[in-house]
């Protein structure tokens, strides 16, 4: 699977989750395409960083020492006080899917038909409902109708719960302001109910399921389908007549020679949403002022290329957990061996889990709209109130924590469609520069309300949980001195009927300065390459090929064009098959 020759039928510049799912679609449809995938990180073949679950946490809590990962800086914010939280995404081939947390989370078939309604007609909910059946191999009880039985990503209830896990659908079945239970959270129409929470891990071997393994590495006897790894593209290169033909890219850092790839058939840019808008700003795509400022010939003028970049909001309040609770931080090292030899031994133990295993995926009632405040009212009534499926937050546990305390857990949320919209565009020609980075984290009021009403929801159920024994004050709001809402250790928790906790203006102050200092992006990041006319700021068609140029297509979470309420893996993986069958149909191949 080295690269052999500088000629191939395509080349996909990028190899993260979508590269993945649709260079191995095409090549196992038809083993003569020459296929290229270059991809800047390393292999994540068989590493036990990658296969292992339940090593995502220590790898993502370490990412800024991590080869895995790569850290682009922000802007400054002023909301945040001076703040520029980085973003993050995934450098290693399959990208994303390969270091995530492995939530399975399908996004509200409403946010589908919502990018058919922008003019993409066969990306409704309808049209893709046969893709997320055919991407999966439904491990996790008895799947509906909307679930797959024979696809290669398996999808499960993992081989061990946490103790954090259990207390947490405890305490939610007997809490005041409880919902009702579901046996599947993802049946693409449940909404505001609790549940198990499946994860992308074979049941069988406790192993990762990601696209890498599973679309392309599992292919290594196809000698035509090639991947180069540690390799950053420069450009797509353009003939006279803007057709894409290849792309030049380096092996060696910043100083190596600069190489080309010649594709003589298509040239898919794959590289996620930060750098695929700019490996086209790069190609002279992009607005022209943008272009013109660094030099760079246009080939293209679309100014949407690098806006519309969305990702969520999140927020991790830890608390302190009793003696016996095991979690997947601070372990000594003859747990790690003991945790180790269980897995191997049949995928199953502490190593076989995500520790993300119970959630809910939450709607206000007439209630909690009145501690939203009048200030979501019209956020409420002209996004949410006629979209049922549509959650304001996801709520979830986390049987772990950055610091690598034993007995340490999270009940983390994440805001699901953020108004906050930023940028991402080059600052150089220079593929080796720094990318600027507009995350408009914070930058409206009502998001900040809904990051309030997820910590007291989590904390409510946090501190009714039988795990608990205090907040870890570091990663909570300094409450004033003597507030009814001030956080401390505690010998056990509060009885299920135990009155909530009443937060006064001076709280509600705390819990939002708590928010602009530490809240981030979960690294669900989409939309700067979107799938819109190209009037209204578009960069791809519905067919994903490029505006003003041919031979070129877009193919990752890039051409989401608005925002989807769920961790983002599911729909990388939905775009990987779309393009798959778009692009079989060009080429003539009968099936993918």
């Amino acid at each position: 699977m080295d690269p052999p020759t500088a000629e191939y039928d395509i080349i996909f510049a990028g190899g993260g989750t979508t590269a993945c799912v649709t260079a191995g679609r095409l090549a196992s449809a038809d083993p003569s395409l020459r296929i290229l995938i270059v991809e800047n990180g390393s292999s994540s073949k068989d590493s036990p960083l990658h296969v292992q679950p339940a090593r995502w946490a220590a790898n993502a809590f370490a990412a800024a020492q991590s080869t895995t990962f790569s850290f682009h800086p922000s802007n400054p914010s002023a909301k945040l006080n001076g703040r520029a939280p980085p973003a993050l995404n995934a450098n290693c081939v399959g990208g994303g899917g390969s270091v995530n947390a492995m939530i399975y989370n399908r996004a509200p078939p409403s946010d589908y038909d919502d990018w058919m309604r922008l003019g993409n007609p066969g990306w409704g909910a309808a049209d893709l409902l046969p893709l997320a059946k055919k991407l999966e191999t439904y491990q996790a009880g008895v799947g509906d109708s909307t679930h797959g039985s024979s696809g290669p990503i398996k999808v499960s209830h993992t081989g061990h719960e946490t103790d954090i896990a259990k207390a947490f659908l405890s305490t939610a079945a007997g809490f005041p302001r409880g919902r009702s239970f579901t046996e599947d959270l993802n049946d693409f129409r449940t909404c505001n109910v609790y549940g198990k929470v499946p994860q992308y891990i074979d049941a069988e071997t406790g192993r990762r399921s990601d696209t890498a393994h599973h679309y392309v590495y599992n292919q290594a006897h196809n000698q035509n389908l090639c991947i180069l790894t540690n390799a950053r593209v420069s450009r797509v290169i353009f003939d006279d007549e803007k057709r894409a033909v290849g792309i030049e890219y380096q092996t060696g850092g910043k100083s190596s020679v600069m190489q080309t790839a010649r594709a003589s058939r298509l040239v898919v840019v794959s590289a996620g949403t930060y750098c695929s808008p700019a490996i086209l700003e790069r190609s002279g795509i992009g607005a022209k002022e943008i272009l013109e400022k660094h030099g760079i010939p246009v080939v293209s003028d679309l100014p949407g290329v690098g806006e519309n970049y969305k990702d969520h909001r999140v927020a991790f309040p830890f608390y302190l957990g009793s003696e016996n609770v095991v979690t997947l931080s601070g372990w000594t090292s003859e747990q790690d061996e003991d945790f180790q030899s269980q897995w191997l031994r049949g995928g199953k133990g502490l190593i076989a889990t995500n520790g993300v295993e119970a959630a809910i995926k939450l709607r206000p009632n007439e209630k909690d709209l009145e501690q939203l405040t009048s200030s979501f009212t019209s956020r409420w009534e002209t996004f949410y109130a006629n979209a049922a499926d549509k959650p304001i937050t996801f709520i979830c546990t986390l049987a772990g924590n950055p610091l690598d305390l034993p007995h340490v857990y999270g009940v983390a949320y994440f805001t699901t469609y953020p108004m906050g919209t930023g940028y991402v565009h080059i600052t150089s020609a220079d593929p080796f520069s720094p990318l600027e980075i507009e995350i408009a984290l914070l930058d409206h009021d009502e998001d900040l309300l809904v990051l309030r009403w997820s910590y007291k929801w989590s904390r409510e159920l946090a501190r009714r949980m039988d795990t608990y024994r205090g907040e870890l004050i570091a990663g909570h709001p300094k409450f004033p001195e003597g507030s009814q809402a001030e956080c401390k250790e505690a010998k056990g928790p509060v009885e299920i009927s135990a009155a909530e906790i009443e937060y006064s203006a001076a709280d509600n102050e705390a819990i939002d300065e708590y928010h602009l200092a530490n809240a981030g992006m979960p690294w669900h990041a989409l939309g700067t390459c979107a799938m819109r006319p190209r009037e209204e700021s578009g960069v791809v068609d519905p067919q994903l090929n490029v505006y003003g140029v041919t031979g070129l297509k877009v193919v990752d979470l890039s051409i989401a064009p608005l925002n989807v309420g769920a961790n983002t893996y599911h729909t990388a993986i939905l775009i990987g098959e779309k393009a798959a069958m778009l692009i079989a149909r060009e080429l003539g191949i009968a099936e993918v």
